[in-house]
């Protein structure tokens, strides 16, 4: 068997498919559902705007498969109010995760209270029983500092995964950006997970990171529980993989 095959597995299994475009429609968001389905398994989630949650849970009925949703996104911005809002019809329409934007530019700022705040209130919306994963939006926090700070924050809070990116900022996911999340997932004893989300688009792409979280905690914590990729052109390069 290739190297390439049994990673392109794993890869697949660890995937958040994803599609958050603002021209969604459900036939778009019934059509990633359908690819979803591929002969080599599911993903771990579908990720899509609160108003596809619906959509989703119907098209992917049976399949075990997690629906993941986004609130506070894309701006993060600074209103715990909004947040909880949004989390509460996230819910209420089937999401079973929630990937939640830090409002980052307030911790820029140095008002880590308020960046605090909103990350509170959305883990208190969700309960025991939903997924939290906090987007970071490391490429504009940018310095390592920021990134560590931002990721203590979550760390404190009890989020379920540290998320690099949202996809809709010039600069995502990276592997700086991901080396020092990890390492403060790991400063915490590896009960968090990470995502690495935006811009990754290739099998090569997606094992660099791999490396990084197996050099920190081995393969075995390398589980959907723990680590996710969040995109869409994933799917591509696993499925052409798997098929040649």
């Amino acid at each position: 068997m290739p190297p390439a095959i049994p990673d392109a597995v794993r890869i697949l299994g660890l995937l958040d498919l994803t599609s958050l475009g603002e021209d969604d429609t459900p036939a778009k968001i019934r059509a990633l559902c359908e690819s979803a389905r591929t002969p080599y398994g599911l993903p771990a989630a579908l990720c899509v705007y609160p108003e596809h949650v619906t959509t989703v849970r119907e098209a992917m009925a049976g399949s075990g498969m997690k629906v993941a949703t986004v609130v506070n996104f894309p701006d993060g911005g600074s209103d715990p109010d909004r947040v909880v809002r949004e989390t509460r019809r996230a819910i209420a329409a089937g999401a079973d995760e929630i990937d939640m934007v830090l409002a980052w530019r307030a911790l820029k700022t140095g008002d880590a209270a308020t960046a605090r705040a909103g990350v509170e209130a959305c883990r208190a919306a969700c309960g025991p029983g939903i997924s939290l994963k906090l987007i970071l939006e490391s490429g504009e926090l940018g310095t390592p500092g920021l990134i560590r700070a931002a990721s203590d924050i979550g760390l404190d809070v009890g989020v379920d995964f540290l998320k690099t990116s949202t996809g809709k900022v010039p600069v995502n996911a990276t592997l700086e950006a991901a080396a020092v999340m990890l390492d403060a997932i790991a400063a915490r004893g590896g009960r968090c997970g990470f995502k690495a989300a935006g811009g990754v688009r290739t099998l090569a792409e997606a094992q660099a990171y791999l490396a990084l979280a197996e050099a920190r905690f081995g393969a075995d914590w390398i589980t959907p529980a723990h680590f996710r990729f969040g995109a869409s052109a994933l799917l591509g390069a696993v499925t052409s993989a798997l098929a040649e």
